[in-house]
């Protein structure tokens, strides 16, 4: 059995494995504040913490919190010359560029597909696969990989902000070209242990052992485990939220709450 190494966290559509998949609908389903996040919070391994690099957990919000085990997080950066300006012109085009996709049906008209369309999620991604493949090679700001939305008691899909992706094999130089790691974290998803066919029903529950909320993250727990151990798992990603008022927010890594008013 075989993992898919490119694909985003969040771009079920082009995930062609079904153990990832099932994985990946359990990240969906869970709900905030759930016993899966209440745990990790008190039995979390600290030397999880290293891949970090200083990101406080309040800063990442439940979601993230969970996963801190699974999460690679870049380091912040001294900043340059040119760094709050590249990333403001970044954060610009995307306003400009993702105005149309307030209205979701023009997103799915330019080849968006909405990710798990039958779970209810806190954050929804519609997906372009060909902006993700592109994205793997060179950045443009006008294609987002992932268009993000939310549900509010008045609209069905409200724009809040995009994700951007790269190659998994991208160094931290190369995305620092892209959106400056003095203002932004990127992070991707690490240490994922798929577990045999016998025992996927073990990504749920108040304790899961496999997938991104799974207490196993060494390979040779999974290999005891029989699972099947991915040491990276999907692209490289950083999410932008150009609506949000407070510019500390716009690259936040919590995804838990709004970032559009």
């Amino acid at each position: 059995m075989s993992f898919p190494v490119r694909t985003s966290f969040s771009l079920l559509p082009l995930i062609p494995i079904a153990v990832a998949s099932l994985a990946l609908t359990a990240i969906a389903k869970a709900p905030m504040g759930s016993a899966v996040e209440s745990d990790k919070k008190h039995e979390m391994d600290m030397s999880c913490m290293a891949d970090m690099n200083g990101v406080p957990m309040s800063a990442m919000g439940p979601s993230m919190e969970a996963m801190a085990c699974h999460m690679y997080v870049t380091p912040l950066r001294a900043k340059q010359p040119g760094d709050e300006g590249k990333a403001k012109a970044v954060v610009e085009a995307v306003k400009a560029t993702i105005e149309k996709y307030k209205d979701y049906r023009k997103a799915i008209a330019d080849g968006y597909v909405q990710a798990n369309p039958k779970v209810k999620q806190p954050q929804y991604h519609f997906n372009n696969e060909a902006y993700a493949r592109e994205a793997d090679t060179r950045f443009d700001p006008t294609k987002p990989t992932s268009l993000l939305y939310i549900d509010t008691p008045t609209e069905r899909f409200k724009l809040e902000g995009v994700m951007f992706t790269a190659a998994p094999n991208a160094t931290e130089n190369e995305l620092n070209e892209r959106i400056p790691l003095s203002i932004a974290h990127w992070h991707k998803h690490i240490n994922f242990c798929g577990a045999p066919a016998d025992k996927t029903a073990e990504y749920h529950g108040a304790h899961p052992k496999f997938g991104m909320f799974g207490s196993i993250h060494t390979k040779a727990a999974c290999d005891a485990e029989h699972g099947t151990f991915m040491p990276t798992m999907f692209t490289w990603m950083i999410h932008v939220f150009p609506y949000e008022p407070d510019p500390k927010e716009v690259f936040s890594l919590n995804d838990d709450v709004p970032h559009v008013r």
